[in-house]
């Protein structure tokens, strides 16, 4: 049985979409069929209450009553529509049965018509409701047939001159009782499958908003690989090129190396570009893009070779043992390397040394990028906010600290006691791990 749930839906969405061809497949066959075609179910519920009911149409017509026979019909009709007006239906049902047993008390299944017409009002409405229904629908016909036994109306009704009298109080009694534990259990089957219902809806609800989440964040992560790509490449290219402007007059050899560089700048840019932009893309035919992280552990020197070519006094060093093999953890160092160097190559003046210092200790991955120039803060301050005319976003440092909090780490920015700029980032090895 089929029916609609009054919950509110989250918005559609891809999750909402898998999620229900999950909750399809596990219907089975039948029950997809079913559940896509009501009207279907519909007939399959009017079937199934005509054949309990027949014997007592039979038994009716036999005995010369037609009456109990149309009623039970206009039951049938009105099953109908328990979708549409389930409280209704079964007001009108519970009364009609009564009818029909004050005309033939002794039928079978009379009240089949309430097990229907009261799953439908427990699956649509709230469970309070749905227990009240069944207590002021069940009432009126329970009572009947108990005071068909021992009541007014043990007189009134007519009785089967075949069975004694004891015997048919023990059948009122039992008929009673029969009714009410029968529309309690479709009242209970109806609860449960509005909370089946609720919890499947509540589950896609829990899927989109995960799915949202994770789009989100993919976002993020995307527009911090732009940044890091585009700010520190275009930086770079900008000053090489400004370079090669003034070499090539002087020691056209030397411009000839700024101006490699810059190409090898330009295609790296490119390169990571495309790698980033790769997971846009819904297609993952060999060719496309890659979207594992940057492999930066081999290009740490080569990005250390590029500022220098650009005019950076750059010196490395690195302090204990290599770092993890985690390509991730690789690309965390190498972003936050390179921004630390394309703000001093941006905002630096008068810089006669830049030291670049990674130390390991154990679990703990220590990043220090250290200048002896001026006009580093004004540029990159603590905020990341730009001087007039500049390059940037904005999103250097912020861009810094997510990285790191996706190790546990911290990153830190400030003026040194000489008036340069230090920027120092701690990672753990063993911190929380997050989405890159």
């Amino acid at each position: 049985m089929s029916e609609a749930v009054s919950v509110k839906d989250a918005p559609a969405g891809p999750a909402d979409a898998s999620f229900a061809e999950f909750a399809a497949r596990r219907r089975g066959r039948v029950r997809r069929y079913l559940h896509r075609h009501p009207r279907v179910m519909d007939a399959v519920v009017v079937a199934c209450y005509v054949l309990l009911v027949t014997p007592t149409v039979v038994d009716a017509v036999t005995a010369g009553g037609w009456a109990p026979p149309a009623l039970l019909a206009g039951v049938a009709l009105a099953l109908l529509f328990r979708r549409q007006y389930p409280v209704p239906v079964v007001a009108v049902i519970a009364a009609v049965e009564v009818v029909v047993t004050l005309l033939h008390p002794w039928g079978s299944n009379v009240s089949a018509g309430l097990w229907f017409s009261l799953y439908a009002v427990a699956v649509v409405h709230t469970r309070r409701f749905a227990l009240v229904t069944l207590a002021l629908v069940t009432a009126p016909l329970a009572l009947l047939y108990f005071f068909a036994a021992v009541g007014p109306l043990e007189r009134e009704l007519p009785r089967s001159a075949a069975s004694p009298e004891e015997f048919q109080l023990i059948s009122s009694i039992a008929a009673g009782t029969s009714i009410a534990l029968s529309n309690v259990i479709a009242t209970g089957i109806g609860i449960s499958v509005r909370q089946r219902r609720e919890h499947e809806q509540e589950i896609a609800a829990w899927a989109a908003r995960a799915a949202r989440l994770g789009s989100v964040n993919e976002r993020n992560r995307i527009a911090r690989e732009m940044h890091d790509v585009v700010a520190h490449s275009l930086t770079v290219m900008i000053t090489l090129s400004d370079g090669a402007a003034v070499v090539v007059r002087k020691d056209p050899e030397r411009a000839a190396d700024v101006l490699a560089e810059l190409s090898r700048t330009g295609r790296t840019a490119l390169a990571d570009m495309r790698r980033v932009l790769g997971v846009l893309r819904d297609d993952t035919a060999a060719g496309q893009a890659p979207r594992e992280p940057l492999a930066a552990g081999d290009n740490l020197a080569k990005l250390l070779d590029g500022f220098r070519t650009a005019g950076l006094p750059v010196h490395y060093s690195h302090t204990g043992p290599a770092l993890p093999e985690d390509a991730a953890f690789q690309l965390t160092v190498y972003r936050i390397v390179q921004e630390s160097l394309t703000n001093v190559l941006r905002y630096g003046r008068a810089l006669s040394r830049v030291d670049v210092l990674v130390v390991r200790d154990e679990s703990t991955v220590t990043i220090e990028v250290i200048d002896d120039g001026r006009g580093t803060a004004e540029g990159a301050g603590g905020a990341g906010t730009l001087g007039t005319g500049s390059l940037g976003s904005g999103q250097g440092l912020p861009g810094m600290k997510e990285r790191a909090g996706i190790y546990g780490g911290t990153v830190e920015a400030g003026r040194t006691v000489n008036g340069g700029w230090r920027v120092r980032a701690v990672l753990q090895l063993n911190g929380n791990k997050g989405d890159e």
